[in-house]
C-alpha cells in the first residue's frame, strides 16, 4: 500500500513572487535529464517546483520522500507509484517485479521502468522532493543508472537540502543537468521589493528596497546574514525565497565586509582561516587553525545560515558557497598572505594524509609547486592510478617538467601504469626501455635507491608479460608472471594483486580453470589488503566468468556482488570515478541470460555499452560485444546479434596486438545465428573456414568446434559431428569445463536423433540434464531443435519435484510453435525484414509472387534497412550512425547486398533493387 498523499503536488502560491527567469532554467532541453535545486531550508525550492510543474503541458509526476523512503525497494516502489499516479501505463509487471525480486536484482525492474518510459515515447517529468533523506548508497547508483539511460524527453527534477550522492561533474561535462543552488536563488531588485510587499505583507520603499538588494546583491543567505547582523531589519525571518541566476558574480567587498566586521571576533577569525579549505570537517579545520573546537563553530554558522552548504546528511562535511568562499579568499590574503599561505599548506597536509589525495593534488596544482607535485605522484600516483584516477594523472605528469620526470624512475613507471590503463599500449614499449637504460645507470652508480631499482624492475617484468600475450606469447608472458612472484617479497610495491591476476589470465588461457581461479582469489585478497579496486574487480569478475563456465552459476553470482559491494563500500565517495569491470558485468550478463532473467542480464550489459560507445580497451571491446550477441540471439534478434559479433570479429582481428587475452570465438556464436535463420549458405561457408587450431584456449576450441557439429548435422552429417565431438567430451570433462560439455553432450543428442537413434539421443540429454541442473543452466534447452526440447519433455526425469526442474518444464512448454522455430537448429525461417524507410516489403505480397523471391538469396532485414538508407544519399559512415553499428558492419552488409543483387557499385545496386520492386 503506497501513501497516495506522497503524489499529491503542493498547490503554487498565487502570493509568490513568480520567477520567470529561473522557471526559464529548468525547462528541458534536447540533452537535459536532471533538474537539480539544491538549497538551505525554507529557500523556496519546493515553491519554485511547484510554479515550475504548473506551467507545463507534459505529465509531471510529483513524490515527496520522507524518512521512511530510504530503503531501496520502497523507494523504487514510490517512484514507479508516482509514474503511475501521473498516469504512465503498462507499470504492472514492474509492481509484479519489485514486489518479489531481491534488493540486489533491483536494476532489473529499474530498466523495466525505462523502458516503459522509452515505449511510451512522450514526454514526461518526475520530481522528487526532500531527497536529502536518502542516505542508502544503493538507491544513489540505482538512480544514477536510472538517469544515465533515461529516454530522450524525460525530466527528473530533484529538491534536496544537501549535495546528492550522483556524478552531477560528469552528466554536466554532457550536459545533461540545470543546476539551482542558492547562489541561483536570487532576487532582482523588482522581485525583492515584491517578495517583501506581496508575500510579507512588509511594504519597502523603493529606496529601502534599492538598500537591501545592493547589500545583498539579491540573496536570501546573505540577506538573512545581513539581519543577523543589524544590516537590515526589514528581513522576514525565514521567508521562502526563489530567484535567478547571478551569473557567477561575487558578494561585494562592502556586502562582505560589513557581514564580517559584524560577527563575534571568534567567528571572523574561523572564516578567515578556513577559507583555505576547498571542503570543510571538523578535523580538517582544527589542523589548519591548530584549534580544537571547529565542530562547534561548523554548527553555528550552519545554524546560522552563514553560507555553508552540508555535503552528507551526518553532520560531518560541509564546503562555503563559492561565491562566497572567493570573497573570504581575497579579504584572507589582503589581511596576512603569509598566515593564509600557511594554513592553506596545512589543509593540503591533512588531505594528502586523510585519503583525500585527489583534492590535495588539485590544490598544489593551484599553486604551481611542481617540486611538491612530484614528490606526492610518487608517492600516491600508483594508488590513484588502481582507483581509476589514470587520465587525471597523466595529466598532472604532463605539468611537471620533461627532465624532471626523466629523472624519476617512479614517475616513468607511473606514466608507463598510466597508459597502460588508458589503453595506449602502443605507447610503452620504448619507455620500458628507456627506463631500464636509466635503472641500469642507478644500479652502476651505486645509487641509493637500489631496493627501488629492484621493486620497479618487478613491474617492468609485469607490464612485459601483459605486452607478450599481445603479442600471442604465452611462454614469455607466464615466464615473466613468475619471474615477479619470486621477487614480490624482496620488493615494496604492492603488486601481488595485479600479479595473481595476471597469473590466473595465464591459467585461463590454457584451459585450467582450478588453478585460474586459485590465483584469481588470491588477487581478490590481495587487492583488497592493497586497495586497488580496478584490479579487485577484474580479478573477481574474470573468477566469475570462471565459475559460470565451471558449471556453479551460484557461486559466480556471489563472488560478483561480493566484489561490487567491497567496492561500493570503501570507494563510494561521489567524486571517485565509477569503476566498471568488463569481466565483471559480463559475467553477470550471462548468468542471468543463462537463468532465463533478460531484464537483468541487460540491466549488467548496459553499462558496457556505453563503454563501448566511447571507445575502450579492445579487449573488452570483444568480449562485451560477444556478450551481446549471444544475449540477443536468446532473444531471437538474430540480425542484432550478427552485427555484435562481426564488430566483435572485426576488432579481435584489427586489433590482436592490444588485446592481453585471447577473447571467444564470436565466429561460432555468428555460425548458430545463420543455422536459426535457416542460412545454410552462410553456416557453410564459415564451417568452410573456421579453423580451431588457432585457438589456444581450449574453451575457445570447443565452443569452435561444437558449432562446427551443429553445422554438420544441418547440413546432413552427423556422423562427421559425431566424430568431431567424442574427443571434445572427454578434455571438458577433464579440464572441468562443464558449461560447454553440457552443451556438447546436447549436440550429441542431435546427432544421435538425426541418425534415428533416440535411445542413446535420450541417455546423452539425461546426462546433460543432469549437469545442467547441478549448476543451474537454464536457457541453453531453449536455444536448441524443437525434437531436442520435445524430447526432454517427454522424459521420466523432467516431472520430478524440483525447483529447477519445474523452472525447465514451465520455460519449455511456454515455446510454441511459432516461437521455437525461431531458436531451433538448422530449421527456421529467417526473420522477416520490416517495411524500412523508402524500401518496400520483400514479403509482401499483393496477389503476386514477391520480387525479392527473384532472389537466389533473399535480402535480410538489415541488408534491406541499409539499401533504403543508400537510397536516401548517405554515405557508410552516416548509416552506421543511424544503424548504431561500426562502419566495418556496414561495409559486410553492402558486400552482402551487392552479391545478391550481383552488382558492383551503390549505382547499380539502386537500379537493380528498383527493377525488382524493392524500391
Amino acid at each position: 500500500m503506497l501513501l497516495t498523499t506522497k503524489f499529491l503536488r503542493p498547490t503554487a502560491d498565487p502570493r509568490a513572487v513568480a520567477r520567470e527567469r529561473l522557471l526559464h532554467l529548468l525547462e528541458p532541453g534536447d540533452t537535459r535529464r536532471l533538474n537539480l535545486i539544491v538549497a538551505p531550508a525554507g529557500f523556496g525550492k519546493t515553491t519554485l517546483a511547484s510554479q515550475w510543474c504548473s506551467t507545463t503541458t507534459w505529465p509531471t509526476p510529483w513524490l515527496s520522500l520522507d524518512e521512511h523512503d530510504d530503503e531501496p525497494r520502497r523507494f523504487w516502489q514510490y517512484v514507479t507509484g508516482a509514474f503511475s499516479h501521473g498516469g504512465l501505463a503498462g507499470l504492472e509487471g514492474i509492481r509484479k517485479q519489485l514486489a518479489r525480486c531481491s534488493t540486489e536484482e533491483l536494476e532489473g525492474p529499474v530498466t523495466g521502468l525505462i523502458n516503459t518510459l522509452a515505449a511510451d515515447g512522450g514526454q514526461w517529468g518526475l520530481v522528487i522532493d526532500d531527497y536529502h533523506l536518502i542516505r542508502d548508497r544503493r538507491i544513489h547508483q540505482q538512480l544514477c543508472y536510472f538517469i544515465d539511460y533515461l529516454p530522450p524527453g524525460v525530466t527528473v527534477t530533484l529538491l534536496s537540502r544537501t549535495e546528492p550522492d550522483l556524478p552531477i561533474a560528469r552528466w554536466k561535462v554532457r550536459q545533461w543537468v540545470a543546476e539551482i543552488h542558492p547562489s541561483l536563488l536570487a532576487f532582482s531588485e523588482e522581485e525583492c521589493r515584491r517578495f517583501f510587499s506581496d508575500y510579507m505583507a512588509q511594504p519597502l520603499s523603493p529606496e529601502q528596497a534599492r538598500k537591501v538588494w545592493e547589500k545583498t546583491e539579491g540573496w536570501v543567505a546573505a540577506m538573512q546574514l545581513s539581519a543577523l547582523a543589524g544590516g537590515s531589519d526589514n528581513r522576514p525571518s525565514g521567508a521562502p525565497s526563489s530567484g535567478a541566476t547571478l551569473d557567477g558574480r561575487r558578494i561585494s567587498d562592502y556586502v562582505l565586509s560589513e557581514v564580517l566586521e559584524q560577527q563575534p571576533p571568534e567567528v571572523r577569525q574561523f572564516l578567515l582561516e578556513t577559507a583555505a579549505c576547498p571542503r570543510l570537517c571538523a578535523r580538517l579545520c582544527d589542523a589548519v587553525r591548530d584549534a580544537n573546537d571547529s565542530q562547534r563553530l561548523l554548527e553555528r554558522l550552519l545554524r546560522d545560515n552563514l553560507f555553508v552548504v552540508p555535503l552528507d546528511t551526518n553532520g560531518a562535511w560541509f564546503r562555503y558557497h563559492d561565491l562566497f568562499r572567493e570573497a573570504l579568499l581575497q579579504r584572507a590574503v589582503q589581511l596576512d598572505a603569509d598566515r593564509f599561505a600557511r594554513g592553506r599548506i596545512r589543509a593540503i597536509e591533512w588531505l594528502l594524509t586523510h585519503e583525500n589525495v585527489q583534492e590535495g593534488i588539485s590544490q598544489i596544482v593551484d599553486l604551481d609547486d611542481k617540486e611538491w607535485l612530484a614528490q606526492v605522484l610518487e608517492l600516491h600516483g600508483n594508488n590513484l592510478i588502481h582507483s581509476g584516477f589514470h587520465l587525471p594523472v597523466l595529466d598532472w605528469l604532463t605539468r611537471l617538467p620533461v627532465e624532471a620526470i626523466q629523472q624519476s624512475p617512479r614517475l616513468m613507471m607511473l606514466r608507463v601504469w598510466a597508459l597502460f590503463f588508458a589503453n595506449r599500449v602502443e605507447l610503452i614499449a620504448p619507455l620500458l626501455t628507456e627506463l631500464e637504460d636509466l635503472l641500469d645507470c642507478r644500479v652502476a652508480e651505486s645509487h641509493p635507491d637500489a631496493e627501488g631499482a629492484l621493486g620497479l624492475h618487478s613491474e617492468i617484468s609485469l607490464i612485459r608479460s601483459y605486452l607478450a600475450r599481445t603479442r600471442s606469447d604465452d611462454k614469455s608472458a607466464s615466464d615473466l608472471t613468475r619471474q615477479v612472484l619470486q621477487d614480490i617479497d624482496h620488493t615494496r610495491i604492492p603488486l601481488n594483486s595485479v600479479t595473481y591476476y595476471s597469473l590466473g589470465l595465464d591459467y585461463y588461457g590454457k584451459g585450467e580453470l582450478a588453478a585460474a581461479e586459485d590465483a584469481l582469489r588470491s588477487a581478490v585478497q590481495y587487492g583488497q589488503l592493497e586497495r586497488k579496486p580496478s584490479t579487485l574487480l577484474s580479478s573477481g569478475g574474470l573468477m566469475a566468468w570462471i565459475q559460470y563456465n565451471r558449471g556453479d552459476i551460484d557461486l559466480a553470482l556471489e563472488t560478483s556482488t561480493s566484489v561490487r559491494q567491497w567496492v561500493d563500500e570503501h570507494f563510494g565517495d561521489p567524486r571517485q570515478p565509477r569503476l566498471i569491470s568488463c569481466w565483471q558485468n559480463s559475467a553477470m550478463t550471462e548468468i542471468y541470460r543463462e537463468r532465463n532473467e533478460p531484464e537483468l542480464a541487460t540491466a549488467c550489459l548496459a553499462p558496457l555499452l556505453e563503454h563501448v560507445r566511447n571507445g575502450t580497451e579492445p579487449g573488452q571491446h570483444v568480449i562485451i560485444q560477444h556478450v551481446r550477441g549471444h544475449l540477443a540471439f536468446s532473444q531471437g534478434r538474430y540480425e542484432e546479434a550478427l552485427d555484435a559479433l562481426r564488430d566483435a570479429e572485426s576488432v579481435a582481428r584489427r586489433r590482436r596486438e592490444h588485446i592481453v587475452f585471447e577473447p571467444p570465438d564470436s565466429g561460432a556464436l555468428m555460425a548458430r545465428c545463420y543455422l536459426a535463420m535457416a542460412n545454410l549458405g552462410q553456416a557453410r561457408q564459415w564451417l568452410d573456414t573456421a579453423s580451431p587450431e588457432r585457438f589456444r584456449n581450449p574453451l575457445n576450441r570447443e565452443q569452435s568446434q561444437t558449432s562446427a557439429a551443429r553445422v554438420l548435422v544441418a547440413l546432413g552429417r552427423p556422423d562427421e559431428a559425431i566424430e568431431r565431438l567424442a574427443p571434445l567430451q572427454a578434455a571438458a570433462e577433464r579440464d572441468q569445463h562443464n558449461r560447454q560439455l553440457t552443451e556438447l553432450l546436447v549436440v550429441h543428442a542431435t546427432a544421435k536423433l538425426a541418425l534415428g537413434e533416440s535411445a542413446d539421443a535420450a541417455l546423452l540429454i539425461g546426462q546433460a540434464l543432469s549437469r545442467a541442473a547441478e549448476a543451474g543452466f537454464l536457457r541453453l534447452f531453449a536455444e536448441e531443435p524443437a525434437a531436442v526440447r520435445e524430447l526432454i519433455l517427454g522424459l521420466p526425469e523432467i516431472h520430478a519435484p524440483q525447483s529447477w526442474v519445474n523452472r525447465l518444464r514451465a520455460m519449455l512448454a511456454e515455446l510454441d510453435e511459432s516461437s521455437s522455430s525461431s531458436c531451433i537448429t538448422g530449421s527456421t525461417k529467417p526473420m522477416r525484414p520490416e517495411k524500412t524507410g523508402s524500401v518496400a516489403n520483400p514479403d509482401a505480397t499483393d496477389g503476386e509472387k514477391p520480387r525479392n523471391s527473384a532472389l537466389p538469396d533473399s535480402l535480410s532485414q538489415r541488408e534491406v534497412e541499409v539499401l533504403g538508407l543508400i537510397n536516401e544519399g548517405l554515405a557508410n559512415k552516416e548509416i552506421a550512425a543511424a544503424m548504431g553499428v561500426a562502419a566495418t558492419t556496414v561495409k559486410a552488409h553492402i558486400r552482402n547486398l551487392y552479391s545478391k543483387l550481383a552488382v558492383g557499385s551503390r549505382t547499380e545496386a539502386l537500379a537493380r533493387a528498383r527493377q525488382l520492386g524493392l524500391l
